[in-house]
């Protein structure tokens, strides 16, 4: 079959019969032969398909573009030319549609070794793993990882995971994310490759200058499961090294955690935890700007669990005001945090340069007018999702003044008494329900119904919840006192057949609030 196959490339059948053995067993039936090579190449074609560059002694990263060509580019175009050339020499025709389907490889990286200033021995066992340095993606990707929900949070615990394992360098990569100003390695195990490279769709890629920071975290994403021992009941974990000033987490190479939630909330909790201890308020919300036509502005940070309508409500803003709205300029799309100037101003950055939207909760057409650069995962099944590009860095760490803050309230139906943005008049008002963060769950985790996080944000605040009070209660007097705008707003996301026209609702009356207000 493979000398067959082999021939075929350069002779049609009948001169393949001619000079391969027993070659008419297999070309008897040439409709048959035909169907066999167009299921050959779909076969190929249905795996996710990686290609990793990590010639040491290549400088690969310094022209990427050439190191992508002669190895992506050119695979493509071979297993697609291999394709044709047999399937023309066996019907003897020539097809009259073309099709220049992704044939190569759909992602693609140059990953190098990488000297990281670990101060602490036990880190540098690390640098063994190659870092990333370029991606190349075809999009659209749509991916099917084995698991679509994530469940429970993140647990401290008293041991560093590093001393239960060290990373083999064939089988894991890094991928230097920038969260915010932080600078977190992720290191990711080849079980979760196509997790691990599309955060090049959601954070941004650590430069060489970036390389030369002592990383403010670690993560190890695909850690053996038996490496956490038979007494630990916390698979997804996090070690506070403050001895040498690091975070470090770790979560099982096990099915149930191969979803893309996973690797991309430890990142924010570890991104969390670190401006916490700084001093910042890290807020589990959407930060925009939203600039009228008429030359006005207004920073706005809408905070809410998962599924409580922030980006749903943004959305609609976009196609709504879109004859008032002159510019969106998202800063923060899911994580972030505050700081105080000396005069008491509130000042908000983000973290993502992406999104990681549930696909139900769109306006219909959106995430088809985002293809050109889009990662779609578990597009048939519940809780669906998109990532995509949808800031520039720039904008997540410029710093820019808050105006607005309120909380996203998806359970609470409107009436006379219950208007779908409603002001608070002391800290302690707005903080009972910040610090309750209630949300009609949407499927996108395992929890369901009405329930409560603090703050509707377990990546960090609950783990250090004595240092998140204190700063809590100093930021929201700051808000009051310099008159930010506090309340909640009811996006109705959580009751059925309000899954558009609440945040449709919400966006007209926050736009007609900032109109009078600005």
């Amino acid at each position: 079959m493979i000398n067959i196959l082999i021939y075929l490339q350069k002779l049609q059948v009948n001169d393949v019969l001619k000079v391969v053995d027993g070659a008419d067993e297999f070309l008897s039936d040439i409709n048959l032969f035909s169907d066999f090579v167009e299921y050959l190449y779909n076969y190929w074609r249905h795996f996710d398909r990686f290609i990793i560059c990590d010639s040491e002694g290549d400088v690969l990263d310094k022209r990427p573009f050439r190191t992508f060509n002669s190895t992506i580019e050119y695979l493509t175009r071979l297993v697609r030319v291999t394709y044709r050339d047999i399937q023309e020499n066996v019907t003897g025709t020539h097809p009259r549609i073309y099709r220049q389907v992704i044939a190569g490889a759909e992602m693609s990286a140059i990953a190098l070794p990488k000297e990281i200033n670990y101060h602490a021995n036990i880190y540098k066992a690390l640098n063994v793993v190659p870092v990333v340095r370029q991606i190349l993606f075809y999009p659209p990707l749509v991916l099917n990882p084995p698991m679509n929900k994530r469940k429970g949070k993140f647990e401290r615990i008293d041991e560093n995971p590093l001393e239960w394992f060290q990373p083999n360098k064939d089988e894991w990569l890094c991928y230097p994310a920038k969260a915010g100003s932080l600078i977190i390695y992720v290191y990711f195990h080849e079980k979760f490759y196509e997790l691990g490279l599309s955060l090049g769709n959601l954070f941004d890629l650590a430069d060489e200058e970036d390389l030369k920071r002592r990383p403010d975290a670690v993560f190890l994403f695909g850690v053996p499961q038996e490496a956490f021992g038979a007494d630990n009941v916390f698979p997804t974990v996090f070690y506070d090294d403050e001895a040498n000033g690091i975070l470090i987490g770790a979560v099982p190479a096990l099915n149930e955690f191969g979803y893309f939630g996973y690797l991309k909330k430890m990142i924010l909790t570890l991104h969390n935890i670190v401006k916490m201890k700084s001093g910042s308020m890290p807020f589990h919300g959407a930060l925009v700007q939203i600039i009228l036509k008429s030359g006005k502005s207004a920073t706005l940070l809408l905070i809410g669990d998962t599924g409580a309508g922030k980006s749903e409500t943004l959305e609609a803003l976009r196609c709504i005001g879109e004859e008032t709205i002159g510019d969106l300029v998202i800063i923060a799309d899911d994580m972030g945090s505050l700081e105080l100037t000396d005069d008491g101003t509130v000042i908000g950055y983000g973290t993502e340069t992406g999104a990681f939207l549930r696909l139900d909760d769109l306006q219909t057409g959106y995430a088809f007018g985002q293809m050109d650069r889009a990662i779609i995962m578990s597009p048939s099944q519940v809780n669906a999702r998109i990532v995509m590009p949808v800031t520039t860095f720039s904008n997540v760490i410029k710093g820019h003044k808050v105006d607005y803050i309120l909380y996203a309230n998806n359970y609470e139906e409107v009436d006379e008494a219950h208007p779908i943005i409603e002001q608070f008049n002391t800290p302690d008002d707005a903080l009972k329900v910040f610090r309750e963060g209630k949300v009609m769950s949407k499927g996108t985790t395992t929890s369901t119904g009405l329930v409560s996080s603090y703050f509707a944000n377990v990546f960090g605040p609950v783990q250090y919840r004595e240092l998140h009070e204190e700063l809590a209660s100093k930021f929201f007097n700051a808000f009051f006192q310099t008159g930010v705008f506090v309340g909640l707003m009811r996006t109705r996301l959580g009751i059925a057949g309000f899954e558009h026209q609440g945040p449709d609702a919400s966006a007209t009356e926050l736009l007609k609030i900032i109109g009078q207000a600005h």
